[in-house]
């Protein structure tokens, strides 16, 4: 990384003075190179064209602090770099590290949960020993990992599924990612240490009957059975759902779409949606009001989704996510190319859309059938 110190010319006759950090480049989803810059701004200012010597005074007593900060900031820098510990930040908690980290996610109710559930695993690791940077090593992170693999129990007192061993020490890496960049450490131990596979996932959705079925049913808050069958006519997101506002809603001459901004990519989305997705939001209202009120996050609205699927005969494990999972399968199976179903899910990569076609693999299952009959009688 490249530090350096750099100006800005201003409408007021002064350059700002700012500390550019400059991290490289990476190839953008275009394919372009995307430089990677972040910036300091020291709100100190220099005379473009100082005229007194009072102006031209203060003009070398500013570059003079700028120069300082600089030479801090690159000293900073090296200390995590080249190795020269900082001995300060060596004596901070890893929790308590880790909780500050954790923290800054709260408002993005998955990620958090996943680093809530990750902190807990790292607790029970590290036991009642007070672990401070200067005792995270490479073997210590080897261990953590050991630890995930074959000590690690769900709540149920199961070991952890590989996709959960996966999630939770990516969490941790993160974190000392995050260590090294900010100098608590002096070696990126997340490079050291090689991470788990990720298995593929079971995506769970429901048929078109079974989506019938939960129409019919009784759920016992009508606010989280709209969000549901909305999620599941649309392929939004619980994030994207609990916050739409009316202000998004565009009743047009063609149909309606929503125009929002995805919160997890931070995207600018345009969603047309059918007639029967309309009519799950009723009458418009303020422009500023929330359409779902009253949707929460939380276990009790999980578990009365369970007990909505039992009154409805259906016995899959079904979340809420599984909503945006059943509006994909159903696309799909009724002829929607996967490039557009793709744009309807807002994802980045088409790859991530492709596995839903694995699910919906008309080809599949014609050629189950292919084979002729040989008049095998099955007998216990």
């Amino acid at each position: 990384m490249k530090i350096s110190l750099k100006k800005k010319k201003l409408a007021t006759g002064k350059y700002s003075l700012y500390i550019e950090y400059y991290k490289g480049k990476t190839i953008g989803d275009d394919g372009k190179p995307k430089h990677l810059r972040e910036f300091e701004y020291l709100k100190e200012y220099l005379f473009i064209n100082p005229q007194t010597p009072e102006e031209r005074s203060q003009n070398k007593k500013t570059e003079e602090l700028a120069n300082q900060i600089l030479s801090i900031r690159q000293a900073e820098y090296a200390q995590g770099k080249y190795g020269i510990k900082n001995r300060e930040k060596e004596k901070t908690l890893l929790l308590d590290y880790y909780e500050s980290l954790k923290e800054e996610r709260y408002e993005s109710s998955g990620n958090y949960d996943n680093w809530d559930a990750a902190q807990n695993h790292l607790e029970d690791y590290c036991g009642k020993k007070h672990i401070t940077f200067e005792f995270v090593d490479e073997a210590f992170v080897k261990g953590f990992k050991k630890h995930l693999d074959t000590k690690a129990k769900t709540k149920s007192d199961t070991h952890l599924s590989q996709n959960s061993k996966y999630s939770y020490f990516n969490k941790v890496k993160a974190a000392l990612r995050a260590a090294y960049e900010e100098g608590y450490t002096t070696k990126n131990l997340a490079q050291a240490v090689k991470g788990f596979k990720q298995g593929e996932p079971t995506r769970e959705y429901l048929t078109s009957e079974e989506l019938k079925a939960m129409v019919r049913a009784h759920c016992k808050h009508p606010i989280l059975k709209n969000a549901f069958l909305f999620s599941c006519l649309t392929g939004l997101r619980w994030s994207d759902i609990n916050k739409l506002t009316w202000a998004e809603i565009r009743d047009e001459e063609d149909g309606a779409r929503i125009v929002f901004r995805q919160k997890k990519t931070d995207g600018m989305e345009y969603l047309y949606i059918s007639s029967e997705a309309r009519s799950i939001l009723g009458k418009a209202q303020k422009s500023a009001d929330r359409v779902f009120k009253g949707l929460k996050y939380g276990a009790h609205f999980n578990a009365e989704i369970l007990r909505w699927c039992m009154r409805a005969g259906i016995t899959k494990h079904i979340t809420f996510h599984s909503a945006r999972h059943t509006c994909a399968v159903l696309l799909l199976e009724n002829g929607a190319d996967i490039y557009t179903v793709s744009k309807i899910l807002g994802h980045r990569e088409l790859r991530t859309t492709q596995i839903y076609a694995k699910i919906v693999d008309s080809k599949k299952k014609e050629a189950a059938n292919i084979i002729p009959k040989i008049g095998i009688e099955y007998v216990l």
